[in-house]
């Protein structure tokens, strides 16, 4: 009875603006959003989840706890856009992780702090929301992981909570006037691997355990927020869910069932005595919100200058009157080719709008087991109307920044995603029909993962087998044929692609990469131009252009592709890399060790930039310095063989043979034969010497 009291005291003082105490909107307070990725609400304790969390749930307990929030899209790039914008997928303009970026037209929530006179700054977690995203804007720091999209083709950069957290506080510390800070942590996205002590405590449950870590790392950040000297409004939520096996999802991105589209919502003012609750223990409040209230929400509390035409609210001055909410999937669409999904929640009434559509009654069925379409046709028809004035029509069309770019891509034959568009996606298109092959790329990238490459080749060619106009399917078979050495496989995977698929963009870069390593340069490089040609931003087409253009001899056309890079991307780690090779091959020790450098520290886990830092030490005549660059690349990326082999080698050559014998026969075990099998043979015959 306390919470439901509490959170009607709440929703009556605040039926209109005036109401609202005066203390909580406050010009001169601070602003901390934390979103966590791909964290349940029902997984914390404050909402009886089986984390323990006593950090949030003390935040929820002297604030507000919203227990029916929901996200927009199920995807991070595209969740984050609607939080710092306040605007729904078609309207920023943000459908995928992949192949978008936030345009200059929406204003964003930094923007407005700024005009405001506040200090901005950015802190994220992970790949995804890098700053060549666009979400930049209006940040006065906006410190990401930079780099790389990712060590593997499977996985995302990322760093620990606890890292993202110490440069964040640091930041704060130094500012002397109000500031906004916006927090990201990435560590609940699979795969689960929480650290010590949270790996043992959760043993039977990662993913807990992970969300258990997100809540001790952001405990240091929670105190400095309450000993500031001045209020500062915490407001923490999650991009999205996880589906944990719900309706046969295991991670998010296909369906937008409530365990991966409805969110955790937290809102409390903390400092200087604040406090947002009615009662002791906090006010839940169970009205329907969204993250488009968000940015409302923060305007209205700090006075900021916003758009009027923005579709949110403030939660501070809202009525409780049901208002509907807009999502989406669209990665099946944009990767696939499955029908896209859209849908609308009004009050505790879904609809999802596929080729099998979907009507739930959350109140009465919250884990939507029932599926009301059939017999609740009159209330599935109002939704589908609500839907049809919210968005357009056919949502998620993938597109270029602008229509100059559209125009390159269709004139060139591609379409505007990277799966093949259709006139009409029928029922065989629905997602629901097709959750077994994502548990099978999911199956295919876990035995890569762990090893057993014959089986995961396999389950992706299970895959092919199944849908064949699956471009996705494709480049992760071929990337795997590639890392394991196979490579003619590859690239007979990737002409199979696109004679199945048509004319598409990724595809091609992915050949034609495959085609420069092979010394087909003939061919690959008009593919390449034509690809560039169509996407001018593509970083790696252009990185494979480069690469082509120096092993054709052509080391001044090489550096102005990879310059060009630098002026899309400044920190493109690849890129420096390449420059730096390009220089070690003309003997310009100098130039080439201040561009490993620079990839270094555009990406400090780059085990390239150390390998070739190494190579221009011992070409100096710097063993010991070679060795340690070597040791590094090694240890970050076990599978840089160049570099196994220049530290085994030069280990032995120098009599160091207890020190070479590990990383010879290393190399003699892992390096792929198809690419090292000289180098195996000679690193075999020095084994045999030393085992005689």
């Amino acid at each position: 009875m306390v919470l439901v009291a509490a959170a009607i005291l709440v929703w009556n003082l605040n039926r209109d603006r005036g109401a609202v105490p005066d203390f909580l909107r406050t010009p001169d307070q601070n602003i901390l959003l934390i979103t966590i990725d791909t964290l349940r609400g029902d997984v914390l304790g404050s909402y009886g989840g089986r984390a323990a969390t006593p950090n949030l749930d003390r935040l929820a307990a002297g604030g507000l706890r919203f227990t029916f929030a929901h996200a927009h899209a199920v995807v991070t790039l595209p969740s984050h856009a609607s939080i710092l914008t306040g605007r729904y997928p078609f309207d920023h303009g943000v459908r995928d992780n992949s192949g978008f970026r936030l345009g200059a037209a929406p204003r964003t929530l930094a923007e407005a702090a700024r005009e405001k006179g506040m200090a901005t700054g950015a802190f994220v977690g992970a790949f995804p929301l890098d700053r060549r995203f666009g979400l930049s804007r209006g940040f006065d720091v906006y410190d990401d992981v930079g780099g790389e999209a990712a060590q593997a083709d499977f996985a995302f950069t990322e760093r620990r909570a606890g890292e993202v957290v110490a440069v964040a506080r640091a930041w704060i510390d130094r500012q002397q006037k109000p500031w906004l800070a916006w927090v990201h942590v990435f560590d609940p996205h699979a795969s689960y691997s929480p650290p010590p002590p949270f790996d043992r405590k959760y043993a039977s449950d990662p993913y807990a355990g992970e969300v258990a870590y997100v809540d001790q790392a952001l405990g240091p950040l929670l105190e400095v927020a309450r000993a500031g000297p001045r209020p500062t409004t915490v407001i923490v939520t999650a991009d999205h869910g996880e589906g944990l096996g719900d309706h046969g999802e295991a991670t998010h991105g296909t369906f937008a069932y409530e365990s991966t589209l409805r969110v955790p919502l937290i809102l409390a003012q903390v400092g200087a005595g604040r406090s947002i609750a009615a009662a002791p223990g906090g006010a839940t409040i169970e009205t329907p919100v969204r993250h488009v209230d968000i940015l409302p929400t923060i305007g209205d509390l700090a006075g900021l200058s916003l758009p009027r035409d923005l579709p949110g609210r403030s939660l501070l001055s809202a009525t409780a009157s049901a208002v509907p909410s807009y999502f989406e999937a669209m990665t099946p669409m944009h990767t696939r080719g499955w029908a896209p999904l859209s849908g609308v929640v009004v009050g505790r009434d879904k609809y999802i709008d596929l080729p099998i559509e979907e009507l739930y009654d959350l109140g009465k069925d919250p884990h939507e087991a029932s599926n009301l379409a059939l017999t609740s046709r009159d209330v599935l028809q109002t939704l589908a109307r609500e839907l049809g004035s919210l968005g357009p029509a056919l949502p998620g069309a993938r597109q270029a920044e602008d229509r100059e770019a559209r125009q390159r891509l269709e004139s060139l034959g591609y379409v505007s995603g990277s799966a093949p568009r259709k006139a009409k996606f029928t029922e065989a298109d629905d997602p629901k029909r097709l959750i077994e092959l994502d548990r099978l790329m999911l199956q295919g990238i876990d035995l890569f993962e762990r090893g057993r490459h014959a089986e995961a080749i396999d389950t992706f060619r299970q895959v092919i087998s199944r849908r064949p106009d699956m471009a996705l399917a494709y480049r992760r078979l071929a990337y795997i044929q590639r890392e394991t050495g196979a490579v003619a496989a590859a690239i007979a995977t990737l002409r199979e692609g696109l004679q199945r698929t048509g004319p598409n963009v990724d595809l091609e870069v992915r050949l034609g990469t495959c085609l420069v390593e092979t010394g087909a340069l003939s061919e690959a490089t008009p593919m390449l131009e034509r690809a560039i040609h169509a996407d001018p931003e593509n970083t790696e087409a252009l990185n494979a252009l480069g690469i082509a253009h120096a092993r054709a001899g052509r080391p001044d056309d090489a550096l102005l592709v990879f310059e060009r890079i630098l002026g899309i991307d400044s920190r493109n780690a690849q890129a420096l890399e390449n420059i730096g090779t390009v220089q070690l091959q003309r003997g310009n020790m100098e130039a080439a060790a201040a561009a490993f450098g620079r990839a270094a520290a555009a990406n400090p886990r780059s085990s390239r930039a150390h390998a070739g830092s190494g190579v221009v030490a011992f070409k100096q005549g710097r063993l010991e310095e070679a060795l340690s660059e070597w040791r590094r690349a090694v240890d970050l990326d076990p599978r840089n063989f160049d570099a196994l082999y220049n530290l085994a080698t030069e280990l032995a050559r120098a009599g160091r043979v207890q020190e070479a014998r590990p990383y010879l026969e290393r190399f003699a075990r892992t390096a792929p034969p198809a690419l090292y099998a000289r180098d195996i043979a000679q690193v075999n015959r020095l084994l045999s010497r030393y085992n005689r």
